[in-house]
């Protein structure tokens, strides 16, 4: 039978020997089919790209699943309420609440996937800044019958220096000198407001950052290759450099600007500023994922949200990969001290069996008008949001053991990649990440002695050959990151054994003595 779907993604899997079936999952294992029908185990360290802190097929969470769909649990009750949605709201608040030291509430929008968190977000974040700049509009507005009424009653003269201010003539003086003054007053500033209030939005995301591949969320993604053919569709987005708070201080001075208020005051026309809302929101990732498993400083983190508050720019700190538990706790960036404006958590949510996604965002920026005119068809359903609710409750069981374990066994993986990568110096380059997201970089190899290896790392096939290998010499399941393909990544569930380690430190091994070698032929992938 021709390949239909995707054929040129299953092309591409083939090349590197990654284009096998998996017909069951287990834990921290899947299986696939051998020539004579038998299950062949693979250790899975890719996790589902996160979606697997408690494994594949939890028993608990396909208990939970069967029960509801034994029972005929809803999936499309739209436009009812929703009690297990409020409940599994309460208990994210709960969470995140502990976690962020605050009380504030976060309210939340359901989706199926973490690119549509990320755009209910930036979507949500825009309606609060329109809303919030109509509100100054209209202010103004109120402002400018004001001060007309008071000039032509001859209550309030306007003075020579609002003039210069504004750069214009006062009119020349006749019968019609005071009300000619005014209104050539509010014409200009009239024409100022409405030069910059017609200012686009300006949307910021870290450089190295991923967001989503959707039409609005790949234009948040930094990855050139993902967003240049659709840029013509796209939202204007700075790049933000990482540890860089020069380049927030040069944004905030370019972007900041503000609008006139005209007043009346001691009898006299003054002009008051007003800020003008012109950034929509800060998108970012505690750790970022497809970007090579780089982690956010404590330190810029800390500068990132003193931007967002003098330029009163909502965080959108996108928890899809990093957060539900994977680094020990349900934020990664609470490790950082960063409170998010909006949070998007995807991924282990849905326990790995639901599709499941959550927008909150604290009260003060809530807009309650949002939630009718932004809705999914499959999202806040009985199923996804009981799912949800279990694995909020393993995450929580024993005062959180799974965070412990998370922790501990994060531990000990890293410091079994430290010890493969002081074995080869001059083949691994870095180990980085934080609990369950880990990191493992090799250096560039586009110019190794092995014409085979350059040309798979300038290809940008790199990673995946070496996925290929590992895949099929040992039985280990990875990927390397969409945008750092150099870099292999390790997101395995809490359940990962001191066994799964050493395994896995013998596959490295060989890969580190295959590259160093330069021996692309023992590299178990198809010629």
């Amino acid at each position: 039978m021709s390949e239909l779907a995707e054929p040129n993604l299953r092309a591409l899997l083939a090349t590197a020997g990654l284009d096998v079936e998996y017909v069951r999952g287990e834990g921290n294992t899947l299986f696939r089919r051998g020539e004579d029908g038998s299950e062949i185990p693979v250790l899975d360290f890719a996790g589902g790209y996160g979606s697997l802190i408690l494994g594949h097929n939890h028993p608990e969470i396909v208990a939970r699943a069967q029960r509801l769909l034994e029972e005929q649990s809803p999936v499309h009750a739209q436009f009812s309420s929703h009690p297990y949605a409020n409940a599994l709201a309460a208990e994210l608040n709960r969470i995140v609440h502990r976690e962020t030291g605050t009380e504030e509430p976060y309210y939340a929008t359901f989706a199926n996937s973490g690119a549509e968190a990320v755009e209910a977000a930036v979507k949500h974040a825009e309606m609060d800044r329109v809303v919030r700049l109509g509100a100054i509009v209209a202010d103004i507005a109120e402002g400018v019958e004001d001060v007309r009424t008071a000039v032509n009653a001859g209550l309030a003269t306007v003075p020579d220096g609002v003039f210069a201010r504004l750069g214009i003539a006062r009119p020349a003086a006749g019968p019609d000198a005071t009300e000619q003054a005014v209104e050539a007053v509010i014409a200009e500033v009239t024409r100022r407001n409405e030069e910059r209030g017609a200012k686009a939005p300006v949307l910021l995301a870290l450089e190295g950052g991923f967001h989503g591949k959707l039409m609005g969320s790949v234009q948040l993604t930094h990855n050139a290759g993902y967003r240049t053919p659709f840029a013509a569709l796209g939202l204007r987005t700075r790049f933000v450099p990482q540890d860089a708070p020069d380049v927030l201080r040069e944004i905030l001075a370019q972007e900041r600007g503000t609008l006139l208020r005209p007043v009346v005051e001691d009898g006299e026309v003054r002009l008051v500023e007003r800020a003008h809302p012109v950034f929509c929101a800060f998108l970012l990732e505690p750790i970022q994922g497809e970007g090579g498993i780089h982690p956010l400083s404590r330190e810029f983190a800390r500068h990132i949200q003193e931007f967002g508050e003098a330029a009163d720019c909502p965080l959108v700190v996108d928890e899809v990969q990093s957060g539900m538990g994977r680094t020990g706790a349900l934020l990664a960036s609470s490790h950082l001290g960063l409170r998010g404006d909006y949070y998007a958590l995807a991924k282990s949510l849905g326990g790995g069996i639901a599709k499941a996604a959550v927008m909150l965002v604290r009260e003060a920026r809530y807009q309650p008008h949002f939630e009718l005119v932004h809705s999914s068809t499959f999202a806040k359903d009985s199923f996804s949001c009981h799912v949800a609710l279990k694995v909020l409750e393993l995450l929580e069981a024993d005062g959180g053991r799974v965070y412990r374990q998370a922790v501990e066994r994060g531990a000990a993986l890293e410091t079994m990649l430290g010890k493969v990568r002081a074995g080869y110096p001059d083949v691994v380059k870095d180990v980085r990440g934080r609990g369950l997201m880990l990191g493992f970089e090799f250096h560039d190899q586009s110019g190794a002695a092995s014409e085979a290896i350059a040309e798979a790392a300038r290809s940008g096939l790199f990673g995946y050959v070496i996925a290929g290998h590992l895949l099929n010499a040992h039985g280990i399941r990875t990927f390397p990151t969409a945008s750092a393909v150099h870099t292999l990544r390790f997101e395995p569930s809490v359940f990962l054994t001191d066994e799964d380690i050493d395994r896995l430190e013998r596959a490295l091994t060989d890969v580190c003595a295959i590259l160093r070698d330069q021996q692309a032929h023992r590299l178990a992938v198809p010629a």
